[in-house]
């Protein structure tokens, strides 16, 4: 029977080849990839990798809708995360720091697709969720891009 701790380690190591591929420009590569890794999780997968996967499968979208659509099963699989692993802090708090990031790349998507009034509830949840991040360059990196998906938004920096 196969450990567990291995099959994650060897899944979120996939993820992170694909990632790699996605960073260094082959979208499409990246997308058919994360595709496939998307098939072979399932809708009951592991909830964390089902995360991560339709993050990154956004990100690799050419279509607006298509990007909105991957980053909403991304939060539906975060959302789950908690109730699958109430007991695990470890993986419970990998994916809190993730809300941030999924919230602000939902105010993103919804942006492109015209509804302003969705962009500017996930932006504020991404802005409250930053209170999750520590004090390294992902956590100033993403506390920028909020900052600046507010001045796009509001022309003011601070959600009305």
């Amino acid at each position: 029977m196969e450990d567990p701790a291995a099959a994650d380690d060897a899944m979120t190591g996939r993820i992170g080849q694909v990632v790699m591929l996605l960073h260094a420009g082959d979208r499409e590569e990246a997308r058919n990839r994360f595709t496939a890794l998307w098939a072979e999780l399932g809708e009951q997968g592991d909830a964390l990798h089902r995360c991560t996967v339709a993050h990154y499968l956004a990100d690799a979208q050419d279509d607006p809708e298509d990007e909105l659509a991957w980053d909403l099963r991304a939060l539906r699989a975060a959302d789950a995360v908690a109730a699958e692993r109430s007991g695990d802090e470890r993986r419970t708090g990998q994916v809190r720091g993730f809300y941030p990031s999924l919230h602000l790349n939902l105010a993103a998507a919804y942006a492109r697709v015209g509804e302003d009034r969705l962009a500017r509830s996930h932006l504020a949840l991404a802005r409250k969720a930053c209170g999750a991040l520590a004090e390294d360059a992902y956590g100033d990196g993403v506390r920028a891009a909020v900052g600046r998906l507010e001045l796009r938004l509001t022309g003011s920096g601070q959600l009305p």
